[in-house]
């Protein structure tokens, strides 16, 4: 029988497959010779590229994470993932002791010196106569003020200046207008909250620097937490205690009164205020 019978190549051709070899006809006294195939010749290995040892230790470096440590310091910005800047350090009461205006309003305006920074909140700096007869203290900043980036704003702000203005005072040019608090103390449900002694205590270097420059000869003080704290008393003290009666504070006069804001809800106790602008004017140093 020869080679590969015709039905087999049929079956091969059907495939795609052809004989890899000439099928021949061999003698009857010998069998078919196969030549086996050659060995293949050796490959040479290619020859190692040169190692670049500082693009290994780069890619060992990003692919090894960063050991971190709660014993040092803190990253800063430009080498930690936090991403954010270091909280400046706070200003020192003996700083703000012999700053002039323009570093005053910097260090209110990047105070650290309590919490109430914290969240975004920006702080509303005094506002007025810079060179002033009077200077009138409120306790905290409020939303209202917040809004306007002015102290004693809204409703309670006209009817201070109204006020004044009853003693012959005009409040833009003769009156510097300052909040004990800078930033507004929030409570848990966003509302305007009554400040601690720790903040009062934080800010009150600020309002004694601006009772310096102003060179102001009396203070006003307005409601219950300025009136306490600018006598260090207890910010829960009631107001009652020191109405009436003329006190200091950095050796100026200082007078106590109720807040506008409070007039506004109790218009009977107008009476009382005027008594005590009444009192505030006998005792500012004017004449006439």
């Amino acid at each position: 029988m020869s080679g590969i019978d015709q039905r087999s190549a049929a079956f091969l051709r059907e495939m795609g497959i052809t004989p890899l070899w000439t099928v021949r006809t061999a003698s009857p006294a010998a069998a078919p010779v196969v030549p086996e195939p050659a060995a293949p010749a050796p490959v040479a290995a290619p020859a190692p590229a040169p190692v670049d040892e500082a693009a290994a230790a780069r890619r060992r470096a990003l692919e090894t994470p960063p050991v971190t440590s709660h014993l040092g310091p803190r990253p800063s910005s430009t080498e930690s993932a936090w991403g954010d800047e270091p909280s400046p350090a706070p200003v020192t009461d003996a700083e703000i002791a012999v700053m002039d205006w323009p570093a005053l309003d910097a260090a209110i305006a990047s105070c650290t010196r309590c919490t109430l920074c914290k969240g975004g909140k920006q702080a509303v700096r005094g506002s007025g106569a810079r060179s002033a007869r009077w200077l009138v203290a409120a306790g905290a900043t409020t939303a209202a003020d917040e809004k306007e980036r002015a102290p004693l704003a809204g409703d309670a702000g006209r009817l201070l200046t109204n006020m004044l203005a009853a003693v012959d005072l005009e409040r833009a040019a003769q009156v510097y207008v300052t909040n004990l608090i800078k930033c507004r103390p929030v409570s848990a449900s966003g509302g305007d909250r009554a400040p601690t002694a720790d903040e009062a205590a934080a800010c009150r270097p600020f309002l004694d620097r601006e009772l310096v420059l102003t060179g102001a000869g009396m203070v006003l003080t307005l409601g219950q937490i300025a009136a306490n704290a600018l006598q260090d008393k207890p910010l829960q003290e009631p107001l009652a205690g020191s109405r009436g009666t003329v006190h200091a504070v950095g050796g100026v006069p200082l007078v106590t009164t109720l807040h506008p804001g409070e007039l506004l809800r109790r218009g009977a106790d107008k009476a009382l205020a005027w008594a005590d602008l009444c009192l505030a004017r006998a005792h500012d140093g004017r004449t006439g």
